[in-house]
């Protein structure tokens, strides 16, 4: 078997990731088929409780079910929101992870700004 044209298989044409909290992360990767198709897979990848590696779950979503998982994923979300929590904020969860991912950012600068100093230092001869 060529292990190069497998590799390319299993390569996503398009990724996104989204995190979900501390411990859960969705992946939406499209992939190519050996006949030159494309289907999707949905990952969700959640850190076990004892630290040891990570738990994932896939779906394979083809294109010819794109319109009516979108629709029936739709359908479920509104019916939710609409009927079963109706006074729920949606927005929460968003705000919170927007602000989370700007403390990161944030950190991330000092972090770097610290490790930039550190390395300035330790290039001093005393």
């Amino acid at each position: 078997m060529d292990n190069g044209s497998n590799q390319r298989r299993f390569d996503s044409e398009y990724s996104l990731k989204m995190r979900a909290g501390k411990r859960r992360t969705y992946f939406f990767d499209v992939r190519r088929t050996k006949g030159d198709d494309f289907y999707i897979t949905l990952t969700e990848s959640t850190k076990k409780f004892n630290g040891d590696g990570y738990e994932r779950h896939k779906i394979f979503l083809y294109k010819e079910d794109f319109n009516r998982f979108l629709s029936h994923l739709e359908e479920t979300i509104d019916h939710v929101k609409e009927n079963l929590m109706p006074e729920y904020d949606y927005d929460e969860f968003t705000r919170r992870h927007e602000e989370y991912e700007e403390e990161q950012a944030n950190s991330d600068s000092f972090s770097d700004n610290g490790r930039d100093q550190l390395e300035t230092d330790e290039d001093i001869s005393w």
